[in-house]
């Protein structure tokens, strides 16, 4: 079977969205697309393209004088963000007990009981934290298959964007992956068990923790970032 190799636009464009989703690329940060070309060895159409495609995703905006830039992230995003996957997730859990294959979900709800065990133990390593983070987005790829609802899934993988990068600004503590953990645990097995009530409450119960967390952690960045990548050592916190 042939494969087809990215073309020049999808490279600039999932190298640009990776930055801008890690924090290499700062809110405010300038999108010229002369520098980005010579940055990323392509020539100033596909980079146009790529900034086409993260302006529809609301990674990119203009900004006057300076162009594009890599859109900005504040509290009442946050908020925003927040009463929109209140809506959505909520329904997606509850779809998912109606619908879901409960032997999927009793194993996503022992993966994180031993997830919060090892969390409360005496160390936890970044690389450990990474893998936890996996397991998080594979139980939303399985809830989001089981609501057999194409749009609805559509529609949060969307908002998880956003989300994503609200998280690297919050970081992570101890005392948060635990809790996490232990939700998480809680949704997956009501969706095991189909109760579709208890789905819709544990996740609105996680929800409000995860906002709660956010907004106490938050670590906006300057309004005027420095052009191009920069390091950053903010890790993304659990949802």
């Amino acid at each position: 079977m042939s494969t087809t190799s990215p073309t020049a636009a999808e490279r600039a464009y999932e190298q640009l969205r990776s930055e801008i989703l890690d924090g290499s690329l700062a809110p405010g940060a300038p999108l010229l697309e002369v520098e980005q070309s010579e940055r990323l060895g392509v020539s100033r159409t596909p980079v146009r393209e790529a900034l086409r495609r993260l302006g529809a995703e609301g990674l990119v905006e203009p900004s006057g004088k300076r162009g594009l830039v890599v859109t900005q992230i504040d509290h009442h995003d946050l908020r925003s963000l927040f009463e929109l996957r209140a809506c959505l997730e909520s329904q997606a859990a509850q779809l998912a007990a109606v619908r879901g294959e409960p032997a999927v979900f009793a194993s996503f709800g022992d993966e994180f009981t031993r997830w919060h065990g090892l969390f409360r133990g005496p160390a936890v390593s970044e690389e450990q934290v990474s893998d936890y983070f996996t397991l998080i987005r594979r139980f939303d790829s399985a809830i989001g298959a089981a609501t057999d609802n194409s749009f609805l899934s559509d529609a949060i993988e969307n908002l998880r964007t956003h989300v994503a990068r609200v998280r690297r600004m919050a970081g992570h503590s101890r005392a948060r992956l635990e809790a996490s953990a232990s939700e998480h645990s809680l949704i997956a097995r009501a969706i095991a068990r189909g109760d579709a009530a208890l789905a819709l409450h544990a996740t609105h119960v996680h929800l409000h923790n995860s906002v709660e967390h956010f907004r106490q952690s938050w670590r906006p960045a300057e309004r005027d970032a420095p052009e191009g990548p920069r390091p950053t050592t903010a890790t993304e916190s659990p949802r």
